[in-house]
């Protein structure tokens, strides 16, 4: 019995029907790795979860607006190569709109049923069947329209026979299909590498927190363990929730509230090292704190912030954070004074990181704007206000 209901879960798992890692926990054991392919006889197969299909969903709204506008594209194009710009040519135009929208529709119905079934077969093996798929929709429709439209047609007046008819209608088919398969599958691939490379960036940020920051931490932690128990203590928890954090999901927002604590806890551990050379100023009262906000952005800019503008000045500094709600966006804006020392491109590394994560959430509403000035140093996040 036990064999048997090994071979049922290694089926389901190559067909990927069920969760591995949970099934693997369920079952205690079976010869599943840890990228998501289940081992059967030596032979490791991918299990590709629906949402890694290269084809678009191709039943929603969008979809069907972008077939809708290629086959009108085609159109227009056909028309105008054959018939130019005669008064006759809006004749041509809206038969042939309905016989290739017909078409364009129908093989894009047909994928979408069969997308489920699709996404079960090995990667090489779905834009083959899709590329069949589409033809053999193109044959069908092509037939339809031959034999409701043939009877009350005289094709012979024109020279168009059966044949001709429909070795035409599958090259166009042939090579609008491979042409735009071929633009899904590029794309498809194209996202995941950009995709990858960014949550490659993010874990580099996050795990960014520089080694000297560390050591000295932990030389202030050890200085105070006998003078002030009670502050070491508390620079410990800091230490760890900030270690917390930067351990944490890369792509993960948090709320504003708990990304001002963290930056909080950071600004604590600093000032224990810095003492009285590092001053700062909060006026972030009139913020909106269940805005979401990628974690670990304020740390790595203060961050910035004290290497850049308070170390490198003997009487220190005065970090300000300032906050406001304007139309609709939720800016913040830290302002440091300028060192004496020339900007590092770690400085320009975290920003950029930074600035990527809030395109990466946000688009175009989330923005970094920096501006240096004759005496202090600004860097302006902007992100929108929409509730978690």
């Amino acid at each position: 019995m036990a064999r048997v209901y090994r071979k049922a879960f290694l089926w389901c798992a190559r067909r990927g029907w069920i969760d591995v890692d949970q099934a693997r926990r369920d079952t205690g054991g079976v010869n599943v790795n840890t990228r998501g392919h289940a081992r059967v006889r030596g032979v490791s197969k991918p299990i590709v979860p629906p949402s890694e299909l290269f084809l678009p969903d191709l039943c929603g709204i969008r979809a069907v607006f972008a077939v809708v506008m290629i086959g009108e594209l085609l159109v227009f194009v056909l028309t105008l190569a054959r018939m130019g710009f005669s008064p006759l040519a809006l004749d041509d135009l809206a038969l042939l709109s309905l016989y290739v929208q017909l078409i364009g529709l129908s093989a894009a119905a047909a994928l979408c049923i069969s997308r489920r079934w699709l996404n079960q077969l090995p990667e090489p093996a779905i834009p083959v069947l899709s590329y069949g798929l589409v033809l053999l929709v193109a044959t069908l429709v092509c037939e339809l329209a031959w034999r409701v439209v043939a009877p009350s047609v005289d094709y012979a007046a024109i020279g168009l026979g059966h044949g001709d008819f429909a070795l035409r209608s599958l090259a166009i088919s042939a090579i609008v299909a491979a042409l735009v398969l071929r633009y899904f599958y590029v794309q498809f691939h194209w996202k995941q590498r950009t995709e990858s490379e960014a949550r490659a960036r993010v874990e580099a940020l996050q795990a960014r927190i520089r080694p000297h920051f560390f050591f000295n931490c932990m030389n202030t932690i050890a200085s105070l363990t006998r003078s002030d128990p009670a502050r070491a203590e508390r620079a410990v928890e800091d230490l760890a929730d900030l270690f917390r954090a930067s351990l944490s999901d890369a792509a993960a927002l948090v709320t504003l509230a708990e990304e001002i604590e963290l930056a909080r806890r950071y600004l604590n551990i600093e000032a224990l090292r810095l003492g009285p050379r590092l001053v700062t100023r909060w006026a972030l009262e009139t913020l909106p704190l269940s805005t979401p906000i990628p974690r670990l952005t304020l740390q790595p800019l203060l961050e910035n912030a004290i290497y850049h503008g308070i170390e490198p000045a003997p009487a220190g500094g005065e970090i300000v954070l300032m906050g406001a709600l304007r139309d609709g966006q939720v800016e913040i804006e830290i302002v440091n004074p300028i060192g004496h020392t020339a900007q590092h491109s770690g400085n320009r590394l975290a920003q950029d990181n930074v600035r990527q994560r809030l395109a990466a959430h946000f688009g175009t509403r989330g923005r970094l704007i920096v501006h240096a000035a004759t005496n202090d140093y600004r860097v302006l996040i902007s992100i929108p206000h929409v509730h978690p």
